[in-house]
């Protein structure tokens, strides 16, 4: 049942048979502006915060699952990228090119 009046910083209540007006100051409005725009922020934040987290936890991969391991594809030459080495590091690349 509260008015509040931005243009004069007063706010006005009905009380018992009269209108009660409280009054503050310029700077103490300012604050408090301060104070409501970073709960109001902090308050977006968690809720984004708690969308995300739902969001990564069904993108997740299973660490339990076995992950297959990588196959050159068919065609493909084994080429030496490294002569000096002796682990004999390899390249696979492809033989096949398509027309376009």
């Amino acid at each position: 049942m509260a008015i509040p009046n931005y243009t004069y910083l007063k706010l006005k209540m009905p009380s018992l048979g009269r209108v009660n007006t409280v009054g503050t100051s310029f700077q103490r409005t300012y604050e408090c502006e301060v104070e409501c725009c970073d709960h109001v922020t902090s308050i977006i934040a968690s809720r984004e915060l708690a969308t995300i987290r739902k969001e990564v936890t069904e993108e997740a991969p299973n660490p339990k699952k076995a992950t297959g391991s990588f196959k050159p594809a068919k065609g493909s030459k084994e080429v030496l990228i490294d002569f000096d080495s002796l682990e004999g590091k390899v390249v696979h690349i492809g033989t096949i090119v398509s027309p376009k």
